[in-house]
């Protein structure tokens, strides 16, 4: 593990969150969406099941997004801004059989709010550790999901779209279709 646990789930649902606006269309369609991707990120506290709350949650991918395209001091202004929106007073907490991991906002508050925060905190603990290069675009042609890389080496490239096998096999082909010629 790279970071603390709570700092890497937090990455890697702000990566799902921002892929769900992608090129192949809104991949966060309705409220039984949210609620999958809730429980498949571990989330826990409120959780309103509402179109408010699907509509607030969208809201915030873009901002996201920018994270990942910016520049360091951009990313700062970021982070800052979503840990001030949201008025951000980070505590050591365990619940649900889970150690101690920082909350910044409390379990009731919006489920928007929750995520913002987590995602901030996180992003802080990459900009602290100077491992901002983690963040990452996928390098497949005409994909432009974003990337949390926590590889060891460093050595992730794809996106969870299936964009690695498919870079695989084209490549296969091309290494099969030179080998004939």
């Amino acid at each position: 593990m790279l970071f603390a646990h709570d700092t890497e789930c937090s990455l890697i649902a702000a990566a799902a969150l921002v892929n769900t606006a992608g090129r192949d269309g809104e991949l966060l369609p309705d409220t039984a969406a949210l609620d999958a991707f809730f429980v498949r990120h571990s989330y826990s506290g409120r959780h309103e099941h509402t179109d408010a709350e699907l509509r607030a949650v969208r809201e915030l991918r873009p901002k996201l997004r920018r994270i990942w395209y910016a520049e360091p001091s951009e990313i700062v202004r970021v982070v800052n801004g979503l840990l001030r929106e949201h008025k951000a007073l980070p505590q050591l907490i365990e619940h649900d059989d889970e150690p101690y991991h920082l909350h910044a906002v409390p379990r009731d508050a919006p489920l928007a709010t929750r995520i913002a925060v987590e995602a901030a905190m996180a992003m802080a603990d990459l900009v602290r550790t100077r491992e901002l290069s983690r963040l990452r675009i996928c390098e497949y042609p005409d994909c432009d999901n974003v990337v949390v890389d926590l590889s060891r080496n460093r050595s992730r490239r794809f996106c969870e779209a299936g964009c690695g096998n498919r870079a695989a096999v084209t490549a296969y082909r091309a290494r099969r279709a030179a080998s004939r010629s």
